[in-house]
Formats: structure tokens, sequence, C-alpha cells
């Protein structure tokens, strides 16, 4: 980084080099107090090496920042240009993006309950363990509505707590109990489990008979929350938050069709592909998978 003394005197040779022609240069370098053969070595390079660094760093940390729809603070931004081969500290790319106003959005306030009352017919059998050993041994599943010119969105989906993978969704103009069957019949067919617990709050879409029969034709065990606590159901609540502050950002979409649209394209392409998940250790959701894989041991 420059020092003050540095930056007072590349101040002073930019100084007498724009009224080199009303002052002679000798004259101007011994009122200013600086060497003449420091002011000319300065014109063949006017970027220290450690600017032109900066320069170059710079638009890398620009192409991040821009690929990662400017959500990227500097911890995430740090660990794209560590992949990538640089050797640069933490402290620099943030130096650097509050130097030249990159900075990542701002969540959305969570709302705050209360303790809530178990569910009778549901227990609660997550109790918020959202750290899990492997996947498909625990998913969450919400529900969240989106605004569009032609109405309410709504939006289910199904994540696996092991890599917060969304493995399914489902999105339509209703709330009715076949907008999460779908998202689940999706997340069923896609990870072919057995035997997963799958948690919900206490919407009416997840205590019915109907609700219960499909969990038991899928071989899913159901958990339900308690009634008006979002803590028993956070990290569902935190990916919407996610969805909303880096894509939707309180726009209105035209149509539904454009909002579908546009959320395929963040869970498919961004959140679950390349987003770094800071739960995961800063890779994204299908990184932490392959990289979890069990290995199969090769036969002799």
């Amino acid at each position: 980084m420059s020092t003050p003394t540095t930056k007072r005197v590349r101040t002073i040779y930019e100084f007498i080099k724009d009224h080199r022609k009303q002052y002679s240069v000798q004259f101007m370098c011994r009122v200013l107090n600086v060497a003449p053969s420091g002011y000319y070595a300065w014109l063949q390079q006017p970027l220290s090496n450690h600017a032109q660094e900066d320069a170059r760093l710079l638009r890398l940390i620009q192409a991040s920042f821009t690929a990662s729809h400017g959500i990227y603070g500097a911890p995430r931004v740090f660990l794209d240009l560590r992949e990538a081969g640089e050797t640069c500290s933490k402290h620099r790319v943030a130096r650097l993006m509050r130097e030249n106003n990159l900075r990542a959005l701002h969540g959305f306030r969570i709302r705050r309950w209360s303790i809530g009352k178990p569910s009778v017919l549901i227990p609660n059998l997550l109790q918020r363990q959202f750290s899990v050993s492997r996947p498909n041994k625990a998913w969450v599943t919400d529900i969240t509505y989106i605004r569009t010119w032609q109405g309410w969105l709504y939006l289910a989906v199904v994540m696996d707590l092991f890599s917060r993978k969304i493995v399914g969704w489902s999105a339509g103009p209703s709330i009715h109990r076949e907008l999460v069957l779908d998202a689940v019949l999706m997340a069923v067919r896609r990870r072919r489990a057995r035997g997963t617990m799958i948690h919900s709050d206490q919407g009416t879409q997840f205590g019915s008979d109907a609700w219960r029969r499909f969990c038991r034709s899928n071989h899913l065990t159901p958990s339900m929350s308690r009634k008006g606590n979002c803590w028993d159901n956070a990290v569902a609540e935190a990916f919407f938050g996610s969805l909303k502050k880096e894509r939707i950002k309180k726009q209105i979409y035209k149509s539904r069709a454009l909002a579908t649209a546009d959320v395929a394209d963040y869970i498919d392409t961004f959140y679950n592909r390349t987003r770094r998940h800071s739960y995961l250790a800063g890779v994204s959701p299908e990184q932490f998978e392959a990289a979890h894989k069990p290995r199969r041991k090769a036969v002799h």
C-alpha cells in the first residue's frame, strides 16, 4: 500500500507535470523540495509496481463481482481469486473493493417469532439439527411468494441439509398442496432417497392426510416445526432471503413465466452450481457434494 509520503511525492510530480509549460522543471523541483531525477523517473513510469498490480487485481475483482450479480463481498471474491491462482491477501481485496465502491448487497431482516406449540399430528424430529453427516439424511421444505403483474407466484423448494443444495422446486399461481408435492416429487426422482426425514412448517399443505400418505409411499419421514416459529426451519428461510436479496431485489416481474424462468436460472445455474456458500467453506453445493462423494475402490 502507498504511504502518505509516497502519495505526497506523486501529487507533487503531477503538479510539476501540469505546470511545466509555465515554470521550469528545475525551479519547481527546487521550490517543492523534490529531486529532478525522481520526477523524470516518474514520468517514465507514473504508476508504481504496486499500483499497477492493484489495477490488474481490480480487473479480476470486478469480473468476480459482476459474475456474482453483485452479491459477493471481499471474502467470496478472495476465494474466486485464490481459486484462479492469485496470491493476494483478503485485506487487499477488501481495500480495493472499498476504494472502488464495490459493495455486496445487504440482506433483509428476518422476522422473529416467539416459541410456538408443537404439532399434534407430526412431531418435530429435526429439532434444529441443521448439520447432517451425509446426503439425503434430512431435507427441509418451505414456500414463499414472488410479486408479478399477473399476481402472486408461489415457490416451493426442497433443500438437502447436507450440502444446502436445492434438490427440488416448483412454482405456480396457487398455494395448493400440489405445489409442495411437485417440488418434493422432483427431489425424490432426482435423489432416489429412502428413509429421508423431510422437515416443514405447520402450513396446511403439510398437515393433511394426503401429505402423510405421500411421505409414506415415497419412504420419507415427516417432521414439523412448532407453530409460528420460523427458527425451526431457519435454513429454508435463509435460502429465500438469499434469493430475494441476490436475484429478485424487490422487483415486480411482468409475468409469472418471466419470474419462473429467473428463479430457475438462479437455483439451477447459479445457486446450486457456482454460488459460494459460507456454510460450505466457500464452495457451491454441487462442488461440496462432488468433494464428499464416496470413491469407488479399484477392482484388481
